[in-house]
């Protein structure tokens, strides 16, 4: 029986003097996947609230920082904090505990979850029209392994979403991925140290919408890359709106 995906999301900063140890567990979580019948697939999710005290995370976004803040609003008890996990959208466990981590991704494995399916897509999109000149452009890409595109696919990745169990309205969101990083950093509480990072998200996107109590979705999507981004995948989930539990999740 294949192992059953989990989402582990990391809330981190490179200006956290408590993060790198919770970013050395996030990646031997993904290395090694110590839950049996669970795969842990991880997201690096780099907030921005540290940014003013004396260095700039690279990887940071304010979307993480909102994101976050509705996790602790719904699952946190109000607790906003790094380094913090978030474990299948619904369990608040501190970012450096790898035991605690594992045990609430066994523990949430035990109720039902659905399936995200990522293939090739369907049939190759029109071609865009170009952008207005006031506008950066953008690169998209769908994967066939890392960073490659799929042969005759061209520019997107089928998603298909299925046997999700009973849910509110709930949103498919994407994230690109990237392993393999490291900073040296300048300034801060970590100055002076190298940062290796494993899974860290260079986009996070909403790509679809579902209804109340469906079970299935599917549908080609877009996926942003820039060229600087080298070793990068794909993670799906399908998310309730409301409960913020993951209802499904895939990767590729």
């Amino acid at each position: 029986m294949a192992a059953l995906p989990i989402l582990v999301e990391l809330f981190t900063s490179e200006g956290c003097s408590s993060c790198p140890p919770a970013d050395a567990v996030l990646a031997r979580l993904a290395e090694k996947q110590p839950a049996p019948g669970v795969q842990l697939l991880v997201l690096s999710e780099h907030v921005d609230y540290w940014n003013s005290l004396g260095w700039r995370d690279p990887f940071s976004d304010g979307k993480f920082t909102d994101r976050q803040s509705r996790y602790a609003a719904a699952v946190a008890r109000n607790r906003v904090y790094t380094p913090q996990a978030v474990v299948d959208g619904r369990i608040d466990v501190l970012g450096s505990d790898e035991d605690g981590i594992v045990r609430a991704a066994t523990a949430a494995a035990a109720d039902p979850h659905g399936e995200v399916r990522l293939t090739g897509c369907a049939a190759p999109p029109a071609t865009p029209p170009p952008p207005p000149p006031s506008e950066k452009k953008i690169n998209f890409f769908s994967t066939g392994g890392a960073g490659t595109p799929s042969p005759g696919c061209g520019h997107r990745v089928h998603v298909a979403a299925s046997r999700l169990p009973p849910h509110g309205p709930a949103q498919v969101l994407l994230a690109v991925v990237e392993d393999g990083l490291v900073s040296k950093v300048l300034r801060g509480e970590n100055e002076g140290r190298a940062l290796p990072h494993t899974a860290v998200v260079r986009s996070l996107e909403g790509v679809g919408s579902i209804a109340a109590s469906a079970a299935a979705w599917e549908g080609d999507v877009e996926v942003p890359t820039v060229a600087s981004w080298q070793r990068t995948r794909l993670v799906v989930f399908v998310q309730d709106r409301e409960t913020l539990r993951v209802l499904a999740a895939g990767s590729r």
